[in-house]
């Protein structure tokens, strides 16, 4: 990791920077692989397949003898520790559901919100090195508790073909409706615009690497759906003198490992924090599995000494982090002064990893510095809210010259009309 001593504010832009491809190349590659599957659809799906995912396939969808066969593939333990995920997530998001509620605005004029779930969804979950059964919980549960028909997941395949069992089982504890062996920038296209076999969905969800999100914000700048911008993993760590370098370490490399584009930041205003920290961080390194990638990931990360902790705070609601652990005795205290972040984990016993699997909250969440515009995945991602008013005899006279003069001030007389008219009737 690169160690930075008291940068002035001029360099804070150049250390929140994220690690990327080049812009222009990305969307030509992606943009190519779009088209193809414009064209050609499931064709192109089997092409890409090959070529990136090393598998010939005969069929996209998986049946629903592969469904079931994957309980029979999964530990026991692992069974038991999803169905604990599921109802802690299930418990977060259930109330998250609106109720409707009517405002008479004034008398005889009423007004309110009827929440309504979008029929049909797509989900991408990323596979290949780390299968991510998890992102299957986040995205099916709010799916399925805002009332969602069809709940389309695509994932890449193995080399033979065959999907992780932990997504299988996964996906069918919390009602996904088709599964595809299909994955990178054309599942996304072909959710976007469909193929004869994938039908195009209404809204697009779930994280992925550049390409993913890459592709997401093409066909969203082509009227599609998406929930965010949500690309290669990234956490911040906000540590004081209380925190525990072990676990910062921990916390650092839980997110390193994700892949070798991810970014992790440490700030802090105790220079021994970081010194502790990245002793510990070189220790665990070595016990990692994934040890080659987090290494790589923690090439294009930055450990940040202020002198002031609202400093820091100050550098880290810039950076507006996916992922915020504030590694604090007092971390209630500087977790009231966030004001950009996906999801924020208060205190030293608060591991980033409880967030991603199993605390409840939704793991979905915006990347790249998103977090200054948009929030993470709800119930609310998959419910669009409509409006209703009605309006009785005594509300028109009410409101009626307001409307009136507004309408007439702003030279449109049919609609000053269509007020008159009534209460000509009145």
């Amino acid at each position: 990791m690169q160690i930075i001593h008291y940068p002035e504010k001029e360099e804070w832009a150049g250390i929140t920077e994220r690690p990327a491809i080049e812009n222009g190349m990305l969307r030509k590659q992606v943009g190519k692989i779009i088209a193809d599957v414009r064209k050609t659809g499931d064709r192109s799906l089997r092409r890409y397949a090959k070529k990136f995912d090393g598998v010939d396939l005969k069929k996209l969808a998986v049946g629903q003898k592969e469904i079931k066969a994957a309980e029979k593939n999964i530990s026991e333990s692992l069974k038991a520790a999803i169905n604990v995920a599921i109802e802690n997530i299930k418990r977060f998001h259930s109330v998250q559901v609106e109720e409707i509620k009517k405002i008479e605005t004034m008398d005889g004029v009423e007004c309110w919100r009827r929440p309504t779930s979008m029929k049909r969804v797509g989900l991408y979950i990323p596979g290949g090195s780390a299968p991510l059964f998890s992102t299957v919980l986040m995205l099916g549960i709010p799916a399925q508790i805002a009332g969602c028909s069809e709940v389309v997941l695509c994932t890449p395949p193995s080399k033979d073909g065959s999907i992780h069992p932990a997504i299988l089982y996964a996906a069918h504890q919390v009602g996904v409706t088709e599964i595809y062996r299909c994955g990178g920038a054309q599942a996304i296209a072909a959710m976007a615009y469909g193929t004869n076999s994938i039908k195009k969905v209404d809204k697009i969800f779930g994280p992925g690497n550049q390409y993913v999100t890459a592709a997401k914000q093409l066909v969203q700048m082509d009227g599609i759906a998406i929930d965010m911008p949500a690309g290669p993993s990234e956490v911040c760590v906000l540590a004081d003198g209380t925190a525990n370098p072990d676990f910062v370490a921990a916390d650092l490399l839980s997110q390193a490992e994700h892949g070798p584009d991810s970014q992790v930041l440490l700030v802090t205003n105790d220079e021994s924090i970081i010194e502790k920290t990245l002793k510990s961080l070189h220790a665990q390194l070595g016990l990692l599995e994934r040890k080659d990638i987090a290494a790589r990931a923690l090439e294009n990360s930055k450990a940040v000494l202020l002198k002031e902790m609202d400093d820091a705070m100050e550098l880290v609601n810039d950076y507006a982090a996916e992922h915020l652990i504030i590694a604090s005795e007092d971390a209630h205290r500087y977790g009231a002064m966030v004001i950009n972040a996906g999801s924020v984990f208060l205190g030293n016993y608060t591991p980033e990893s409880a967030g991603d699997y199993a605390s409840g909250t939704n793991h979905t969440l915006p990347t790249n510095g998103y977090a200054r515009a948009y929030s993470g995945v709800s119930v609310d991602s998959f419910v669009k809210k409509i409006t209703f008013q009605q309006i009785s005899q005594q509300g028109i006279q009410n409101i009626g010259k307001t409307i009136i003069t507004m309408a007439e001030a702003e030279g449109l007389d049919a609609h000053a009309n269509a007020v008159k008219i009534r209460l000509n009737q009145c």
